[in-house]
This record gives C-alpha cells, sequence and structure tokens, in this order.
C-alpha cells in the first residue's frame, strides 16, 4: 500500500487506520524525528488542524463518528501528506499545543536584549 492511496473505500476508516496504525508505525521506524509516536496524539494533532482550533470545542465525542464526509477526508489527506512529508508535522505539533494553552506562542525581543 502506498502512502499516497486510500486504504478504504469511506474516508473515516481511511483516517483512523491512518492514525493508528501507519503514522504510529512510520514513527517507530522511519520517522523517529517526529514530535510523537502514540495514536492518540496524531488523531490530536490531525483533528485540531481540520477544525481550526481544539477538535473537541468543534465536534462532538468520539470524534470520527461525527466528522463530515469532507472533514474525514480532510484528515485522510492530511494523514497522508504527513506521512509523505508534505506537511510539517512538528509545526501542527505545536500549533494544536498553542491552541490548547499548552505552549506559549514565541515572543521576540528587540533587537539587542
Amino acid at each position: 500500500m502506498g502512502i499516497d492511496q486510500s486504504t478504504a473505500d469511506d474516508p473515516v476508516t481511511d483516517y483512523m487506520h491512518l492514525t493508528k496504525e501507519l503514522l504510529p508505525e512510520l514513527a517507530r521506524t522511519e520517522r523517529r524525528d517526529w514530535p510523537v509516536r502514540e495514536d492518540h496524539c496524531f488523531q490530536r494533532i490531525v483533528l485540531d488542524a481540520v477544525c481550526g482550533g481544539v477538535w473537541y470545542e468543534h465536534l462532538d465525542r468520539p470524534a470520527y463518528k461525527h466528522l463530515s464526509p469532507q472533514q474525514a477526508e480532510q484528515a485522510a489527506d492530511l494523514c497522508r501528506d504527513i506521512a509523505a512529508g508534505k506537511a510539517d508535522l512538528a509545526q501542527l505539533n505545536r500549533q494544536s499545543l498553542m491552541w490548547r494553552g499548552r505552549l506559549r506562542s514565541p515572543i521576540s525581543k528587540p533587537a539587542g536584549q
């Protein structure tokens, strides 16, 4: 299976496979530089990106059962982009953490300080 191909006819099933199996496997083997390894971390990052903020402020739980077809396709596409190195997982993770108040945005210091 190539990372650019769907693993299922249903984008929700595709998203779940990518976040629960493919991305964690890549993180353990080929992409040890990624900031996360666990399936729930990939799901947090991808869902936050799709929702444009903390996903549970936009979707009921469990999220995968409440994704619109467009959101599910967008989530699966983002997973494939992450796997292919076309999306910056570290930046997506930082943004997710900032939305959650777990990471402060960098504050630039005036020159000379």
